[in-house]
Formats: C-alpha cells, structure tokens, sequence
C-alpha cells in the first residue's frame, strides 16, 4: 500500500491550484457580499413565487394546462401523453416536489439562456471572444457537476438558490455553443444581401441571422432545460428541494422504491420538456400555424386588391 507521504515526487513541486483559487473565490465573496445577497434574494423570490403558483391550482387542472401548452406547440398525441406523464407523477405522490424542481429548471435555464445568447453571438461575431469564451465554456461543462455545488453552497448557504446557482453554471455553455454556431451557420450571401440593401448591423442580426439561426438555438435551448434538469437533482444535496431532495433522501435511507419514485418523475418531467421545446423549435404546433396564417394574411390582401385592380374589377 502506497502511503501519501511517498506519493510526493522531490522533483516536480506541488503548485496549490486548490488554495489559490479558494482564496480568489474568498475574495470575491468578500468584495461583492452585498451584491451577492442581492442576487440570492432576489433569485430565492423569483423561485419561491413561481413555485407557489403553480401550486394554486389543482393537480389535474394544472395537467390540463400543461396537456394544452403540449397541443398548442406540438400536437394532440404530445397533448395526450402528457396527461399520461402527469398523472404517473400524481399517482406516486411527487407532485408536489415536481412542481419545486419545475420552478427551479425554469428560473436557472432562464438566466442560463438570457447570458448564454448574448455571449454566443458575441463569440459569433469575434474570433477574439470566441477564443476566450470556448475554453471557460469547456471548463464549466468539464468540471464534475458536484464541485459547482461547493461555492453554490459557500455563497448561498443551504436553499434553492444555491441550487439554482449551481445549476445555472453547469446547463449554461449549450446556449451559448449552439447559439454561436447557428450565428456562424447563416449563409454568408444573405448577410451579404443584407448590407447591399444598407441594413445595419443591428438590423442584420435580428432581421437576417437570428431569425434564420432560430431553429438552431432552440436545440441549445432543449439542452440547457436538459442539463438544468439533471443537475437539478444534484442541487437536492444543498437542500434545493423538489425530486432531488427525494432522491437524496431515498439514498441515505437506502428506500429504492422512493428512489425510483422521484426517479421516474424526473424522466416524466424531462420527456415532457423535451418534447414542448423540440415543439416550438420545429413550428409545426398548432399555435406556430396560426401566426404564419396571421403574417400572410395582409399579404394575401394586398395580392387580391392587386388582381382586382388588374382585372377593372371593384375593390372593396
């Protein structure tokens, strides 16, 4: 058995890696107290209020909504299995713990997606912030999920927020990979096209690239949902409640069945969010359907005075 002391090589010395970066986090704890419980505060209120509504309504109400929202962006069979999905949940009494890791998926992938856009268009737009950015990307993707869990734990103390803190790095580096590659995807001739009509910039992006980039960024979307839901029962281990309280339970108390109850609400979960933001990524929903109608509607207005007028015929 190899003892730690002959472990240490006399040649090559031990750099503290570990204690220097401690000590860089110490520092930032200290300087931005006030900013960092701002942020706790208002993260934990955001959070705690979208879990109490959804909790206003009634199970089965609320799974009719959701088995709407389904129909809508997708079709009637998502619409189905959702009410399926819903009421496995119902039925193993983790309903309520499911509706607590909802509301932290949606709050963490939310603040996820509103850094990660920006920063892959960014990276899209510069070769020199792309160097910068991908390799920050990698290391918070790389990093094993429960070290996260550490300075989420050491700034917030025990709650959802340092859940959703520690969430939020982990399911962040998708949105803005996949949005730095829809950017770069765009065909070159359109953004071309673009600046021969004298578009700016500004106009270029949101009127040419990001619409054409759109269906692209959704996948990054559905990942960082994805990744926010995995990570969202690691987060049970600083006692951010939902499913990955559960599950944590279910482990020190070895009970498999609860394990495999809060379990397989998560898969439930996560099917159905999969499944909702491919939906509205596609834009084959039914709602999708109606805003083409509704935008080609004036369009076929004027091609009818159009005709009218050729033809000598009134116009109305």
């Amino acid at each position: 058995m190899i003892r730690a002391d002959e472990t240490e090589s006399t040649i090559v010395p031990r750099i503290e890696v570990g204690e220097r970066l401690e000590a860089g986090f110490e520092w930032f704890e200290d300087t931005f107290d006030s900013a960092i419980n701002w942020v706790g505060s208002t993260v934990a209120y955001i959070s705690d209020g979208l879990a109490e509504i959804l909790a206003i309504p009634d199970a089965l109400i609320l799974t009719v909504i959701l088995a709407a929202i389904a129909w809508l962006v997708r079709n009637w069979k998502l619409a189905l299995g959702t009410v399926g999905l819903m009421l496995f949940i119902i039925t193993v009494d983790q309903w309520n713990e499911a509706l607590e890791t909802l509301a932290l998926v949606a709050v963490a992938a939310a603040i996820a997606l509103i850094i990660a856009i920006p920063l892959g268009v960014l990276a899209a737009k510069s070769q020199i912030a792309s160097r910068i950015i991908r390799p920050v990307m990698d290391l918070m993707q790389t990093m094993p999920a429960l070290v996260w869990l550490i300075p989420a734990l050491a700034m917030f103390s025990l709650g959802m927020t340092a859940g959703i803190f520690a969430t939020l790095i982990f399911a962040l580096p998708p949105g803005v990979r996949f949005t730095e590659l829809a950017i770069r995807q765009v065909d070159a001739e359109v953004v071309e096209a673009g600046h021969a009509f004298g578009s700016t910039p500004a106009q270029i992006l949101f009127r040419v690239q990001l619409p054409l980039a759109a269906k692209t960024i959704m996948a990054g979307v559905n990942q960082v949902i994805m990744l926010a839901l995995s990570m969202a029962v690691f987060a049970g281990f600083v006692g951010a409640g939902g499913l990955g309280t559960e599950v944590v339970r279910a482990i020190s108390q070895l009970n498999l069945a609860l394990g495999f109850d809060a379990g397989l609400s998560v898969v439930m979960l996560a099917i159905y969010l999969d499944r909702v933001t491919a939906g509205i990524g596609g834009g084959e929903g039914v709602l999708a359907k109606l805003l083409r109608r509704r935008k080609s509607a004036p369009v076929q207005t004027e091609e009818t005075a159009e005709d009218k007028a050729a033809t000598g015929s009134p116009t109305t």
